[in-house]
């Protein structure tokens, strides 16, 4: 079955959604009709209803191993697309990519996220430096959209005011905060796409390239590593978990061994004490 839907292109996620869907079936046939099924068959019904080897791992597994990129890389990647903008053959296409990928990196949405942002989400009064209203927060299992507010982060709000008074009045007057020549909203396949292009043009190794989504996991790392505490780091990211965020939170080995080397210290000076 499993191959079937990975054939059909179904996202991972959207797999895993059927194989919850039977489990719960399962699980309800068992409660409900064991019983019968034993009396009329001579056999149980089996813990689970899958074998151990029908499952699909979580689809970011493969991105959350690694840490994410550093900040020094981030800060050269944002340079130089800002070095582009001003030479760009399309300035408010370049221009908008700029403010489209720190989104993200300085506020910890989703790319699904993103996309769905309006103009009227932007709220740059609330908080200490603004925050987004994301309305349509990835959803949990089968529930509806979980909407939160996002802080605008490191500088954010800045890069935002001058998007929206210089460069989205350039766009096609409608709702969507990023749109598309036409004023529709982007795509995340378009977001993925950009960033790759423009990874290309900056000509980095392989192992400096990234995705939308290690943006979303740098923030939460470097925010974290600037001292945010883990429970705040979870509501930035939406999680409904601990253990979600602790797999995207991934320090430097320098941060760790400085941690280390702290903690080493205070021991001795308590027991020197």
């Amino acid at each position: 079955m499993l191959h079937a839907l990975a054939v059909a292109g179904l996202a991972p996620c959207t797999r895993r959604q059927y194989l919850q869907m039977l489990r719960a079936f399962h699980g309800f046939v068992a409660e409900r009709y064991g019983a019968q099924v034993r009396a009329g068959f001579g056999a149980a019904v089996g813990d689970g209803g899958l074998d151990r080897f029908n499952h699909v791992r979580h689809a970011g597994d493969d991105a959350v191993v690694g840490p994410p990129p550093s900040r020094e890389r981030l800060q050269a990647f944002f340079s130089f697309v800002r070095s582009q903008v001003a030479v760009a053959s399309d300035y408010r296409a370049m221009a908008r990519d700029y403010a489209l990928l720190r989104t993200p990196y300085h506020s910890a949405v989703r790319v699904s996220e993103l996309v769905r942002l309006d103009q009227a989400d932007v709220h740059p009064g609330l908080g200490p430096s603004g925050k987004l209203h994301v309305r349509f927060g990835k959803a949990a299992n089968t529930s509806g959209p979980r909407p939160r507010w996002a802080p605008i982060l490191e500088g954010l709000d800045r890069i935002l005011a001058w998007y929206l008074a210089d460069v989205r009045p350039l766009f096609p007057a409608s709702a969507p905060l990023f749109c598309d020549d036409d004023g529709q909203a982007l795509k995340a396949a378009t977001v993925r796409d950009r960033l790759a292009r423009l990874l290309d043009a900056e000509g980095v190794r392989w192992n400096e390239r990234f995705t939308p989504h290690a943006l979303r996991r740098a923030c939460a790392t470097h925010q974290y590593e600037r001292g945010m505490d883990l429970i705040a780091v979870q509501q930035l990211l939406g999680h409904r978990h601990i253990a979600s965020t602790m797999a995207y939170v991934k320090p430097s080995q320098k941060f760790v061994e400085d941690a280390w080397r702290r903690a080493t210290d205070s021991a001795v000076r308590v027991l020197a004490s």
